[in-house]
């Protein structure tokens, strides 16, 4: 699908997957496959993943046809310059992230700055967004927020961080969203509770669009006795800081 600006030239077309197991069908609009039967060509973080999902969406080409650039952590960024060609030639290029939007919290950042750069359309699609959607159901504060990413893994590191978030989102009302390795999970709930003020509100939005799906805001006192009724382990979660 390609309009009349793309006609000589391809454009980057950023595409959404699921954030769990739910069906594709209740995330991702019908709209998005006609852009991913428009690529040949992707910029994947994980090969397995990529190609589980284009099987899943019902791409409409053979799939072992399809031409991939892996871009993850350990990439450099002349591994993912080639696909600048294909775009100069007039095809289309998907990127496609592990879980929810490319380029939020995700390398795939790194090949849009390249196509912003070399003046190459960007096409964004529609999809779920785990932060967006825990901001949405937390009840803290939308108007300014903060995604802080992960938080330090040593004991007195993570809590000096928690404090400084608690901080600016008590004094400035900029709630602070962070994740965490979904295996410790259970341990950053037992530090935010023990860390912060007793009437802090904090947010823990679990396995969001799926059945198992887990939201609830609670003060740090609450946190305390509540967060043992309540297993995280292993399971996607964000967590936020609000006033």
């Amino acid at each position: 699908m390609k309009d009349n600006k793309s006609v000589c030239r391809g454009q980057l077309i950023l595409i959404p997957v699921g954030i769990g197991s739910e069906s594709l069908s209740q995330v991702l609009p019908t709209y998005n496959k006609e852009w991913i039967d428009s690529c040949a060509v992707f910029v994947v973080e994980e090969l397995r993943t990529a190609r589980r999902f284009l099987h899943a969406v019902g791409y409409a080409h053979a799939i072992e046809q399809a031409q991939f650039y892996v871009l993850n952590e350990h990439s450099r960024p002349e591994d993912i310059k080639e696909c600048f060609r294909e775009i100069e030639a007039g095809r289309n290029v998907g990127v496609l992230s592990e879980a929810g939007l490319p380029c939020v919290a995700d390398p795939g950042a790194a090949v849009v700055r390249m196509a912003q750069r070399r003046g190459v359309e960007v096409r964004p699609l529609v999809g779920p967004s785990s932060l967006m959607l825990a901001l949405m159901a937390s009840g803290l504060g939308g108007q300014q927020f903060a995604f802080c990413g992960y938080l330090p893994v040593d004991k007195s590191q993570r809590a000096a961080t928690i404090r400084t978030l608690e901080s600016r989102a008590r004094r400035d009302g900029v709630t602070q969203l962070f994740i965490e390795a979904p295996y410790r999970n259970n341990q950053m709930l037992q530090s935010l509770s023990e860390t912060c003020r007793a009437d802090t509100a904090i947010c823990v939005a679990c396995d969001l669009t799926m059945p198992s799906q887990y939201v609830r805001t609670l003060t740090a006192e609450q946190w305390r006795s509540e967060r043992l009724q309540v297993n995280l382990h292993k399971r996607n979660t964000v967590f936020l800081i609000g006033s």
